[in-house]
């Protein structure tokens, strides 16, 4: 994809012309279709200026040759050539710092040839999307129709109906906070501050001044990461328990050291975050090793294996309770053996659960 710069902004004569090039012949005079460069018809010549242009690497002379390099045409013909593609609405332009002539950022003639990583990268994107649904998956779908139509054939059949299933909690938001997660999301890239009304798990309302940082999706749920100003400290807040966003006027800047990836690297949900990192240590099973070893739940981790089949794991977590309840899923086939502190809160769970089933009979 091409990437213009600010500066390379400047440079770009965005009215079409350059030094060499004008958008009519001298004398005002046009010639039909039966054009020729050393006998190549015009049409020709014009799908080979379209190639080269699309390059974007060639100045006028290199034009020339690239169109014939036996009888390159003239600097007229050129003028004609070039006049011809605008008129016809290709929208090229000349570079001049470059000294070049390219098309308009994100205008391309080529047709994208997936290898069978990115074919099944991109149909894994279509099966987050059809997972997700809702607003997300439908912004995440558009993404993927796009990149399918400049695909080449081979590619697009074989996108038309995906093999690949990603499954994943359905986050959905209503139209009312669905148009509040489009204003935070342009609040964010516009690094304009916002106020709204929240209610957090406990029921208590209050009202919140923040700056948004970025957003998580997680458990069916969407979050927005943000400095609170109220309180001085980072806080997540669930989109669901949001209402009555307003723009405020103050700007600010998102930390240098503020990495959403990090941010959400050692927490399952992704929305836990604490200041002290908790390693911990689990056992699993070798009926579930293979499963186990997959299921990366948190960015670090330490993988030991034993001479029975079975391994420990070494987790970094930020949120030791949060991390409990995940190891709950395993069942008897995981087993938390420290630090001792969250050994004791598993075993505090699985008494409560016993009981629970004791007071039913089962």
């Amino acid at each position: 994809m091409c990437k213009v710069t600010h500066a390379n902004r400047r440079s770009i004569d965005w009215s079409r012309k350059s030094p060499h090039v004008c958008e009519s012949d001298a004398d005002g005079n046009r010639r039909g279709g039966a054009s020729l460069v050393a006998g190549t018809p015009k049409i020709a010549l014009l799908l080979r200026l379209l190639a080269a242009i699309d390059e974007g690497k060639y100045s006028l002379e290199a034009l020339k040759v690239r169109l014939d390099a036996e009888h390159p045409p003239s600097t007229r013909s050129m003028r004609r050539y070039l006049a011809t593609l605008a008129e016809a609405g290709f929208p090229w332009l000349y570079d001049r710092e470059s000294g070049t002539y390219i098309f308009e950022r994100g205008y391309s003639l080529r047709r994208l040839e997936l290898s069978g990583n990115e074919l099944f990268g991109l149909l894994a994107l279509k099966g987050i999307a059809t997972s997700l649904g809702g607003n997300i998956g439908a912004s995440m779908d558009e993404v993927a129709e796009k990149l399918t139509r400049v695909a080449g054939d081979k590619s697009a059949r074989a996108t038309a109906k995906p093999s690949v299933r990603v499954q994943m909690a359905d986050p959905h938001l209503d139209g009312e906070r669905s148009a509040y997660f489009d204003l935070l999301q342009r609040a964010q890239a516009q690094r304009q501050s916002v106020r709204f009304d929240y209610v957090d798990k406990a029921g208590k309302r209050s009202e919140r001044h923040v700056d948004v940082y970025g957003f998580v999706v997680s458990g069916g749920r969407v979050y927005a990461v943000a400095h609170d100003r109220g309180r001085g400290a980072q806080r997540v807040f669930a989109l669901d328990n949001v209402a009555s966003v307003k723009i405020a006027p103050q700007r600010y800047s998102i930390p240098d050291d503020f990495d959403i990836e990090k941010f959400t690297g050692s927490s399952v949900s992704g929305i836990m975050s604490a200041g002290e990192i908790t390693h911990v240590v689990v056992r699993f099973s070798p009926v579930v090793t293979r499963a186990a070893r997959a299921d990366r739940v948190v960015r670090e981790r330490t993988i030991v294996d034993r001479a029975d089949g079975s391994i420990e794991i070494d987790y970094a977590v930020a949120d030791p309770i949060e991390f409990v309840r995940w190891c709950m899923k395993w069942g008897a086939e995981a087993e938390i053996l420290s630090p001792a502190a969250v050994r004791a809160m598993a075993a505090e769970i699985a008494r409560a659960i016993v009981a629970r089933y004791a007071e039913t009979g089962a």
